[in-house]
């Protein structure tokens, strides 16, 4: 009986913002990177979003806009507080978590923010009654990983599984995209001594770099396709390059001189160490070092974005948006003639 069905899970209009898609989602980690993107997609097809946030409100208002007029809600959150998750999530049929972090707090290692809080939100939805978790991992999570993050993105992965078997676990590789910490952390290096210090010269790591839209297309296929639930998907970009080759693909866009040496690990990792004391975001850490230096691994067994009915951007063409703003004026607007960064199948 219709009557018995509450007006607003009822989806109606052609599909645009102003419309209701039938998805009333939570996003936990909105305020992030990927979170935009996801935030952008939900909003534009006219889905309830409550964004749990930890941050001033002020710092959102870019969010606001995204969703039609009162779709978009903002939740003040506590990660370690069960009832304040119960809460964000009581009133939607999918949940999101994208929480985050590349370096680690006192309140808030990595064990807190891959593990603990994943379990939490996982744990939560279950409670809920909740049919639909979209947990984002790593593709390189490993337990035997050198890297902390990766190691506890692998044991976050398990943990979701357990409390909640149907998940549905996106490995992305590093995202690329316009605010990311990665095309622009091997940009940004030519402020330190105008040269990029990669370890081995960066000829014994591949990099398979997803672009973050792709990912973002991807989460909302997944909550749109039912047969999703429990799967894992490996999101990956078409090409594999030697890390070199494309740092230095990427200094070819920024019309940059690209100047690599060698640095050995040991000593990587002690430079690191001194940006990572800084009391607010640091720039590097060993452990950032550490992830950026391992090669891409292969899941040919699990689906990717072709399965979602995506077909991945490449990194030619998507690279300049993220290097623009690193061109000098009399470079902004040139032409793109460079050639593409070898690839390889390895």
């Amino acid at each position: 009986d219709l009557r018995k069905v509450h007006h607003a899970v009822i989806p109606r209009g052609k599909g645009g913002r102003s419309s209701f898609s039938g998805v009333a989602a939570t996003v936990f980690g909105a305020t992030g990177f990927l979170g935009r993107y996801v935030v952008n997609r939900l909003g534009r097809m006219g889905s309830q979003i409550v964004i749990p946030h930890r941050c001033d409100q002020y710092d959102l208002m870019y969010l606001r806009p995204m969703g039609d007029l009162g779709q978009i809600i903002f939740m003040e959150w506590d990660a370690r507080n069960k009832d304040s998750i119960s809460d964000a999530l009581a009133h939607s049929n999918v949940v999101i978590n994208l929480v985050g972090r590349e370096w680690e707090t006192k309140n808030f290692p990595f064990e807190e923010t891959y593990v603990g809080i994943p379990q939490r939100i996982a744990k939560a939805t279950r409670e809920a009654g909740i049919t639909k978790l979209i947990h984002m991992s790593h593709l390189n999570a490993d337990i035997r990983s050198s890297s902390k993050y990766l190691r506890n993105k692998a044991v976050g992965e398990m943990a979701v599984r357990d409390e909640f078997p149907d998940a549905v676990i996106m490995k992305p590789s590093e995202m690329f995209g316009r605010e990311d910490k990665f095309f622009n952390h091997f940009a940004n290096m030519r402020w330190f001594g105008r040269a990029v210090p990669l370890i081995g010269m960066g000829k014994s790591t591949v990099k398979q770099p997803v672009h973050v839209v792709d990912v973002a297309k991807a989460i909302i296929n997944a909550i749109k396709d039912p047969d999703a639930n429990g799967k894992t998907y490996a999101l990956v970009g078409p090409n594999r390059y030697l890390l070199h080759d494309l740092v230095e693909y990427l200094y070819a866009v920024a019309h940059r001189p690209f100047v690599p040496y060698p640095l050995p690990r040991p000593l990587y990792h002690l430079v690191a160490r001194f940006f990572a004391m800084n009391p607010f975001e640091p720039w590097t850490t060993p452990d950032k070092v550490d992830r950026f230096h391992t090669t891409d691994m292969k899941y040919p067994g699990l689906p990717g974005l072709e399965d979602l009915g995506i077909v991945p951007a490449t990194v030619e063409q998507k690279a300049i948006e993220v290097l623009r703003r690193h061109r000098r004026f009399r470079f902004l607007e040139a032409e793109l003639d460079t050639k593409p960064a070898k690839t390889v199948s390895y």
